[in-house]
């Protein structure tokens, strides 16, 4: 199989018919072998009844349904695990991507030989309080990882089948997939410009909570990527350090005391009334527990139980 288009949704009844009868009509028109996945993370509306109808209509329409709203990032795991083509696209449902774009997409991801494509929406429809934290994060994104995209979390993207079956997307990291394909060793990351269009059904579901919990992902992504499989190079080098420095402020207050006592140099303060001395003893203490950290960590990498489990509802396959 050629394509798999995954499209993650909540509650986009009224998109749906349109957005799969354009991405069939593309298919089509190009000879591409095809699916299309529809991932409805918990819809509340008349998605999944949209998505059984569309099913008799299109046999290569598959649709998964969670039994609750678990996120996009849960959404897309879920599809990449299920996907069967050679290049793997991924777009939102809600009209504002272009199936018009999957050609070269995909002819990019084949011929060029890149490992995921992502989409640049440089000319934008969304409203200023979306705009500017996407900024924001492209550029402090761009600066800790490395990689020059112009937009992250462009829902319009394009993977090369090994990339989605070897990364794990959780939490709302879907936004960063770019940056866990690098540190997975997928290092062939290009750009493209796409058409975004103007929403044309439905309301966003950005909110300032998405500001938050992306900085924080941000923060996790960069953490993971370089000691992910080695906390305890993190964690015990900063204990180390931190117990070293209080060790060697404590053993230099001792030893002035004791040059004083040993010379008969009047001492003014004892050991324990100088604030030096318990910032040292704070230290060596910090120092310890993060090195215990690192410890533990340690020990959680190596016998972690999966954590991508999603209570799913219905399938069509």
């Amino acid at each position: 199989m050629d394509i798999s288009v995954v499209i993650p949704l909540f509650n986009e009844d009224e998109s749906l018919p349109e957005l799969t009868e354009w991405i069939v009509k593309v298919m089509r028109e190009h000879n591409f072998s095809y699916e299309v996945l529809f991932i409805d993370d918990g819809s509340t509306d008349t998605s999944w009844a949209v998505i059984e109808a569309l099913k008799k209509t299109y046999d290569t329409v598959r649709a998964i349904k969670f039994r609750r709203n678990y996120g996009k990032s849960a959404a897309l795991n879920v599809g990449f695990a299920a996907t069967q083509g050679d290049v793997v696209i991924t777009m939102d449902a809600d009209l504002q991507d272009s199936p018009d774009e999957i050609p070269e997409l995909f002819r990019r991801i084949k011929e060029e030989k890149f490992d995921i494509i992502s989409g640049w929406k440089k000319k934008r429809y969304d409203p200023i309080t979306k705009t500017i934290p996407t900024k924001l994060f492209n550029a402090a994104t761009r600066r800790m990882s490395g990689i020059q995209l112009n937009d992250f979390n462009c829902g319009l993207k394009a993977y090369r089948s090994d990339v989605v079956k070897t990364i794990e997307v959780y939490g709302e990291m879907h936004r960063y997939i770019p940056v866990i394909a690098k540190w997975a060793g997928f290092k062939k990351i290009g750009e493209q410009v796409v058409e975004h269009r103007a929403r044309k059904y439905g309301v966003t579901k950005f909110g300032l909570s998405r500001f938050i919990n992306g900085f924080l992902d941000l923060l996790s992504i960069f953490f993971v990527g370089k000691f992910g499989k080695r906390p305890m190079h993190f964690f015990g080098s900063l204990g180390v350090l931190s117990f070293l420095v209080g060790t060697f402020m404590a053993l230099w207050l001792i030893g002035v005391k004791l040059y004083h006592i040993s010379m008969a140099i009047p001492y003014k303060r004892d050991v324990t009334d100088q604030p030096l001395f318990y910032i040292a003893l704070v230290a060596i203490i910090v120092g310890s527990q993060l090195f215990l950290t690192g410890f533990v960590a340690e020990l959680v990498t190596r016998n972690a139980p999966e954590r991508n489990q999603y209570l799913i509802e219905k399938e069509i396959l």
